[in-house]
């Protein structure tokens, strides 16, 4: 069936834009803008995803203020028949400006009280992340592309009575762009009746870490076992648009890393990693969180019945708050969390990203299991 998508000329396959080349369930493409005042005042999340062997398109914002209330709006729709001329899920609308640049994320007035307009505008170059793909008892687990990017916020939005716009100065954001097939939260593995059941490991520990300084910016992500046995590494030193060195790349090797972690929930409160780059040279960074956001309530987990790719129907909106000040909310939530830092490299001080999540046994920070 032909769609808008086949207007482009951009074919690879002998086939229509309608479906994708496998037709596992799991198959997933989202894009996802975050951006945070580096007071730590306030943050913001946004984003969309598209399910075509579900049917299934859906998007969400949410906004959390003074590290004690998030304000969430989700959206989901049938993906076919695809009738309009924007990539819209509800009040949500992704724009592509300029590509690989610049990209916008709307969400018009609803009743739920959050709108904005954010405008995203890259300050380094996107990059693609290392493909992953695993296989575990003969089932591919994981076969998923990325690419990151780094840069400023622009726009406004409303919650609460208050209005924000973010600015170059006090802001600081990101984005990412996947597809494939995907895992875990966020429209990954779900139970499915008479299969095998998933293994659970003993424990896991994934994070992976954005941080951007004046002249460089670093990313690293790793996967250990329980044991703190590395199973994946990934590193690059990146360097900003317009510079002498913006189409290079130095690659990182290794990393170390001591984090210090809240004694509720399993989220760093400090925490330093030293990076070792091919060429021999190594960076320790010191990181002081500033504002975290917890995906799960805006469909990373499941949560109020819902998670992403989950079929709502041919249409499907809500929103509400929650208090992170409460124990029991942040149990459900904080499965996968992104925490905002400042960074401190010699003297150098940048802010960005790190993601975890950090399950079952880790004996090295004290966590027995489950």
């Amino acid at each position: 069936m032909l769609t808008r998508y086949d207007e482009l000329l951009c074919h690879q396959l002998a086939t229509t834009f309608d479906h994708v080349y496998t037709s596992d369930a799991r198959w997933t493409e989202r894009v996802v803008l975050y951006g945070f005042e580096i007071s730590g005042r306030v943050n913001f999340m946004t984003g969309m995803a598209r399910y075509p062997n579900r049917n299934v398109m859906d998007a969400y914002g949410m906004v959390t203020l003074d590290n004690k209330t998030a304000y969430v709006v989700r959206a989901s729709e049938e993906l076919r028949p695809e009738t309009g001329t924007e990539t819209k899920v509800g009040p949500i609308t992704y724009d592509i400006v300029e590509p690989l640049k610049k990209v916008r994320m709307t969400m018009a007035e609803n009743e739920f009280g959050l709108g904005f307009q954010l405008d995203f505008d890259g300050t380094f170059p996107a990059y693609e992340q290392t493909p992953m793909f695993n296989r575990n008892r003969g089932r591919i687990q994981e076969e998923a592309r990325r690419y990151y990017q780094v840069g400023r916020a622009g726009g406004w939005f409303k919650i609460d009575g208050q209005t924000f716009q973010p600015d170059d100065a006090s802001w600081r954001t990101g984005r990412d762009h996947s597809w494939g097939v995907r895992r875990g939260v966020g429209g990954g593995s779900w139970p499915e009746p008479l299969a095998q059941p998933s293994e659970i490991p003993p424990g896991a520990f994934y994070f992976m870490c954005i941080f951007e300084f004046d002249d460089y910016a670093i990313h690293v992500a790793q996967r250990e076992t329980w044991d703190g046995q590395i199973w994946h590494f990934e590193g690059w030193e990146t360097y900003p648009l317009g510079s002498d060195k913006e189409n290079k790349e130095l690659l990182l090797t290794s990393l170390e890393h001591d984090f210090r972690f809240r004694p509720d929930i399993r989220v760093i409160e400090s925490g330093t990693l030293v990076v070792y780059a091919i060429d021999g040279t190594r960076r320790e960074l010191q990181l002081t969180p500033k504002t975290t956001f917890y995906p799960g309530p805006a469909g990373y987990d499941t949560y109020r019945d819902y998670a992403s790719g989950m079929y709502e129907g041919a249409s499907f909106l809500d929103g509400f708050q929650v208090d992170l000040t409460d124990p029991e909310e942040l149990k459900k939530i904080s499965l996968l969390t992104e925490t905002l830092c400042e960074v401190r490299c010699g003297d150098d001080t940048g802010y960005g990203l790190i993601e975890m999540f950090n399950v079952g046994k880790y004996p090295r920070y004290g966590f027995q299991g489950y």
